[in-house]
């Protein structure tokens, strides 16, 4: 199956594109792609990875769901396109960089920047249905990302994972801790945040003092 992703990937996840799931997930897509509005663009599915190489990878972040909303999702979780209004979990996640790094709240929520220098903004689910959270859950993206981590994890070495909420936790439970960070904290949503769960983590911070330690370069968050 000839998936359109970035070189790097493709040489690691070759044998997962030719499973069957794959091939079942595709025929899925493409038809919601044809039947529905979805999100990201067809071109954006695989942002993630055209952004951040295999062999950039320095960190990694774990979300659910693309954003569902018209204009937001951009392939990269908790970013959003340039000049959208940013979500309340972004909103957090600047919050708590503005405290712990002591710099300037960003006028976009736009992540790139990020993946540029070796952030993996990894979505479990890569595409979504306009306005319906999660629907497409369950169809095989899990898997695929599932093998992604363990990709990363078995291959790599002294890699950030920052995993936020449950559901990340759940995500990034076979990581290899004798080889990796891995760093943990409540979700950055309101619910979440608000309880007391996430500003104060000091993840930011806390990743950029670990990769100066193995001689890697910090990232400008």
């Amino acid at each position: 199956m000839n998936v359109q992703i970035d070189p790097s990937w493709k040489a690691q996840l070759n044998t997962e594109f030719e499973k069957p799931y794959f091939k079942i997930l595709t025929d899925f897509v493409k038809s919601e792609y044809t039947t529905h509005q979805c999100y990201p663009k067809g071109s954006q599915v695989f942002a993630a990875f055209d952004h951040c190489s295999f062999d950039d990878v320095k960190v990694v972040i774990i979300g659910q769901d693309p954003y569902h909303g018209v204009g937001q999702a951009n392939g990269l979780c908790f970013s959003v396109n340039d000049g959208i209004a940013m979500p309340p979990s972004l909103i957090n996640i600047f919050k708590e960089i503005e405290t712990d790094l002591q710099q300037e709240f960003p006028s976009s929520g736009n992540l790139e920047r990020w993946a540029k220098q070796g952030v993996l903004l990894l979505n479990a689910t890569l595409t979504v249905r306009a306005h319906q959270a999660g629907s497409h859950q369950k169809q095989g993206w899990e898997q695929f990302t599932d093998q992604v981590i363990k990709v990363i994890s078995e291959q790599k070495q002294n890699v950030v994972f920052l995993l936020w909420g449950g559901y990340a936790k759940k995500k990034g439970a076979k990581i290899d801790t004798q080889k990796h960070l891995v760093l943990t904290s409540g979700h950055p949503s309101p619910l979440s945040a608000n309880r007391g769960y996430w500003f104060g983590n000091q993840h930011f911070s806390k990743t950029n003092t670990y990769l100066k330690e193995i001689g890697a370069a910090p990232i400008k968050w």
